[in-house]
């Protein structure tokens, strides 16, 4: 596939040699990003599509790449390094698959956009659709069970004017969702259902979402909420009526205890992205034969285990990265029946990258915060 190509496929719009984008250049604080605008244009491969990125969202797996906090020698929350990295960290398994990286790297796991060029083998009346790209690519591993990779992480994502991405896991949506709600989508909604899907929460149980107010946990109380779940919450008080406005049910407050405010044995399902001090509480409160799901652990990977409460109790634990292929399916098809509407907290140029984490590390923010791309 070369540009000349792309060029008579795409028709009216000509490609740029260069583009604007952010580099990693390696593990560390924020001084690792850099905003650059000599950046190659990406050429897609047979099989593949070129995107017109409008919109990416910031996500915690970004954050915990840059500063290396997947290193096993790294026993802390995200935000003890959220802003200079950990020096503790060892590149060699700094990176959420174990495979260290290669920099520099354009990240960004979450991508909206349209389709500006097609590699062979892609039909070229692809061009101009409104797609997202699924955030867990199957493809590049031939969709062998339990492996992907993730986009922005083991290649290129959407950090950057363009992208490049599997035809076949770059999916038309048609909503009228703005670019920068549609940028909120793939990453904290895919991971938010696939804790859902594999717990299997049905109408009625009652979930408990932990790190309710971030971009995981506000997708999940929406995605709960529209199986007919109850859904308790917990995030600090000046947030409780966002949370409240998208589907909880109840909230409680960040540092209470989660048993004196529910009682042991109350909850069917516990969604955590949090673990840290809270871990121990979150089970207690679990009932019998209860279920939790997790997929972060940025208040402290190194958690404390009673193993007769899991044995005891008859709990199943679920660890979630790996997303069956529905997963994201069934997301693109909530959105164009309007059926979820994604809680945005707040928007950012691209070049201002830094500032859009710093404000992600501090919580202050409820929803999801969203780069948007420089035409």
């Amino acid at each position: 596939m070369n540009i000349e190509t792309s060029k008579s496929k795409q028709g009216s719009e000509r490609l740029p040699e260069r583009m604007k984008g952010v580099l990693l250049t390696g593990h560390g604080g924020f001084e690792k990003l850099e905003y650059r605008d000599d950046i190659p244009l990406p050429r897609p491969k047979a099989g593949e599509v070129l995107i017109r990125v409008a919109a990416a969202g910031v996500n915690n797996t970004d954050i915990n790449t840059r500063i290396g906090w997947y290193s096993k020698a790294v026993t802390t929350g995200t935000e003890s390094g959220g802003a200079n990295g950990f020096q503790s960290a060892q590149d060699a398994d700094a990176s959420w698959s174990g495979v260290p990286l290669a920099f520099p790297r354009i990240q960004g796991a979450d991508c909206c956009g349209r389709i500006a060029a097609v590699g062979d083998g892609v039909d070229p009346g692809r061009i101009g659709e409104r797609v997202l790209v699924r955030n867990m690519l199957r493809s590049y591993t031939d969709y062998r069970p339990f492996e992907c990779w993730t986009f922005g992480s083991e290649c290129d994502g959407g950090f950057a004017q363009y992208a490049v991405a599997p035809a076949r896991e770059t999916y038309r949506i048609d909503c009228d969702w703005s670019d920068v709600e549609l940028a909120s989508l793939p990453c904290a909604y895919s991971t938010a259902e696939g804790m859902l899907h594999r717990a299997a929460v049905g109408a009625g149980e009652h979930v408990l979402i932990a790190g309710a107010s971030g971009g995981v946990g506000s997708a999940a109380i929406q995605l709960a909420n529209r199986r007919g779940a109850i859904v308790t919450a917990i995030s600090s008080p000046d947030k409780a009526l966002q949370l409240l406005a998208i589907g909880a049910d109840r909230i409680l407050s960040r540092g209470e205890s989660i048993v004196a405010g529910l009682g042991r044995e109350s909850v069917d399902v516990v969604l955590d992205v949090a673990a840290g001090p809270s871990f121990g509480e979150l089970l207690d409160v679990l009932k019998k034969g209860g279920r939790y799901a997790v997929a972060g652990a940025i208040a402290g990977p190194i958690v404390e285990l009673d193993v007769r409460t899991l044995y005891l109790k008859d709990l199943t634990f679920f660890g979630c990265t790996f997303q069956d292929d529905m997963v994201f399916e069934n997301l693109v098809s909530y959105v164009e029946r309007g059926e979820i509407r994604p809680l945005v907290g707040k928007s950012y140029p691209l070049r201002d990258i830094v500032e859009a984490q710093r404000d992600f590390l501090s919580k202050g923010i409820a929803g999801k915060l969203v780069l948007v791309i420089p035409e």
